[in-house]
């Protein structure tokens, strides 16, 4: 039996970076936009949680600020999945069965 999270325990990855990264950082979204090469609004976008981090911008947090983007994409993931959690029961596929 899997274990589950409960889905109000997962935490969107960009707002984790926010609260516990880049705001004790105390460095604008401009100023590590520019330091990252990405837009502003790209940046603001994840850091609100209203974009999924990519590959690219988890190792740009991992060479920045040392956390390991493997780490980063699995709270991404996590996420994604309890999201999709709430709505399971609308989803609606039978257990599938090989032809004999």
């Amino acid at each position: 039996m899997a274990l589950r999270m409960h889905p109000s325990l997962a935490v969107h990855v960009g707002e984790w970076l926010k609260s516990e990264i880049v705001e004790p950082a105390q460095v604008s979204v401009t100023a590590l936009a520019e330091h990252f090469g990405v837009s502003r609004q790209a940046l603001s976008t994840l850091l609100n949680g209203n974009a999924s981090l990519s590959a690219d911008m988890a190792i740009r947090f991992e060479k920045a600020f040392g956390v390991k983007a493997d780490t980063l994409l699995r709270m991404q993931t996590t996420y994604e999945l309890a999201q999709a959690r709430k709505h399971e029961g609308e989803i609606k596929v039978g257990k599938f069965a090989k032809a004999a």
